[in-house]
């Protein structure tokens, strides 16, 4: 069975020797040295002020959102993971989508400008399969009208953007370690800033508002992630760049293999050293993509409609009128994509692509 990815472990000898470390400190959680040195790496590597490690991406979101004293719209993209539309919801703002650039499938800043109101408070834009969004253009319209910029840079790990990671742009980015994605912890997640008074906001938030052992100054919530999370992190981070690497090899592939008159792929931002997380195609219709993934299913290969539905159509969203996401949703599928990806497979699962498009 090919499922759409595969997560990546490290050898079992490196992380059992973090955990050796933790039982003899017996020091497993509430910000334990692994945590602290896992951020500090982290932020090294990403250029940042501030970050903080935290349970999961969502809960970064919700954290940025409630941090920044965001109320009433949220302008955001119908293109993305369910969680971005949903955190601000759950936050109690409410979601504004603004249509999608149909080449880079990012927010449309075109379409962001028509979408604010007197009730707008931010932006929260998606860097969509790792693919930056039109950074230029929404920090301008953030100056100009005086809104916060998050990015959901959840696929953003290792992506760089006029030589700068991706988490050093907006006044909040919030990436997601999953077990799923290129960097992972299993579960996780962060938050980076390079706002102090926002840094500063965000820690206490995330710890049940504590401003001392008994005093609590803030509304808070537990985000903390534990000792046995950081050690996974820091057996994978040394071991980035050689998944990269691996990752646009297997891109390559099937770059070569697939037949494009029928297909598309996302067209990358420029200025962009990418990172290789996700391998999107796009068919001329929904119908062509169903076929496909029935002929793959056949043969026990399980790609992923990543993502589907359009945001937009959600039960607890208004309905609002997304063309280009509503046309585009339908027709992406993720194609399986990881290192341990065999060269026979990638060459099978073309072959089926091809043979049904």
């Amino acid at each position: 069975m090919i499922n759409v990815t595969k997560t990546h472990l490290p050898p079992l000898e490196e992380y059992t020797t973090y955990l050796e470390g933790i039982w003899k400190r017996n020091w497993v959680t509430n910000y334990g040295p692994l945590v602290q040195e896992l951020e500090e790496k982290l932020k090294t590597y990403f250029g940042v002020q501030y970050i903080l490690f935290v349970s999961n991406g969502t809960l970064a979101l919700q954290l940025a959102i409630k941090a920044a004293g965001l109320t009433g719209e949220i302008i955001t993209t119908p293109f993305s993971y369910v969680a971005t539309t949903a955190s601000i919801a759950w936050e109690n703002c409410t979601p504004v989508f603004a249509d999608i650039d149909d080449s880079t499938l990012c927010i449309d800043p075109n379409r962001v400008i028509e979408k604010i109101t007197d009730k707008t408070t931010a932006i929260i834009a998606t860097h969509v399969y790792g693919n930056p969004c039109n950074i230029e253009a929404l920090e301008k319209i953030g100056k100009h009208y005086n809104l916060k910029i998050i990015y959901d840079a959840a696929h953003s790990f290792g992506v760089t953007y006029k030589d700068k990671s991706l988490l050093q742009y907006g006044d909040i980015s919030t990436i997601s370690f999953h077990a799923t994605k290129l960097f992972h912890t299993i579960e996780g997640g962060a938050i980076t800033t390079n706002d102090p008074k926002l840094a500063h906001r965000i820690s206490q938030m995330s710890n049940f508002g504590h401003t001392g052992p008994t005093t609590f100054d803030e509304l808070g919530i537990n985000a903390k992630n534990s000792e046995f999370h950081a050690a996974m992190g820091l057996c994978m981070l040394p071991r980035i760049e050689s998944l990269i690497l691996q990752r646009k090899h297997i891109a390559g592939m099937y770059d070569k293999l697939l037949h494009w008159g029928k297909i598309s792929k996302p067209v990358l931002s420029t200025g962009t050293n990418y990172n290789y997380a996700y391998y999107p195609v796009i068919f001329e219709n929904e119908s062509v993509l169903l076929q496909v993934i029935d002929a793959l299913n056949r043969q026990e290969i399980y790609p992923r409609r990543y993502f589907y539905p359009s945001l937009s159509q959600l039960p607890y969203v208004s309905r609002q009128s997304v063309p280009v996401a509503e046309r585009i949703s339908p027709r992406v599928l993720c194609l399986p994509f990881y290192p341990e990806l065999p060269e026979k497979d990638i060459s099978a699962i073309s072959r089926i692509i091809n043979n049904n498009c």
